[in-house]
C-alpha cells in the first residue's frame, strides 16, 4: 500500500498523511480543532477534489497551521504517493 506523508508537528505547522482507502477518510487531530475543524476538512476536501483524488485516507496533525500551509503539505503528500517517493 502506497503511504505518503508531508510536514512537521512543529508550531503553524501540520504533519499530513494520505493512503489509498476503499473510501475518502479525514482523520483531524488538532490543537485548535473545537474553533476551526470545519475549515480545515473544508480545505482538505476542496484540494483532494481539485486534484481528483478519491478513495484515500487523509490524516492530519495540525498545530495551528494556515490553510495554505494545509493547501501545500496535501499537495506533496498527494504527489509523494502517486510518485512512490514516499
Amino acid at each position: 500500500m502506497k503511504i505518503a506523508s508531508c510536514g512537521t508537528i512543529e508550531s503553524n505547522d501540520c504533519l499530513i498523511t494520505i493512503k489509498k482507502n476503499h473510501e475518502t477518510k479525514i482523520d483531524i487531530e488538532s490543537i485548535v480543532y473545537d474553533q476551526f475543524k470545519d475549515q480545515i476538512e473544508k480545505v482538505i476536501q476542496d484540494t483532494l477534489k481539485e486534484m481528483k483524488m478519491h478513495n484515500v485516507h487523509v490524516h492530519i496533525q495540525d498545530k495551528g497551521a494556515l490553510d495554505y500551509t494545509i493547501r501545500a503539505r496535501l499537495i506533496t503528500a498527494i504527489e509523494r504517493m502517486e510518485e512512490d517517493h514516499a
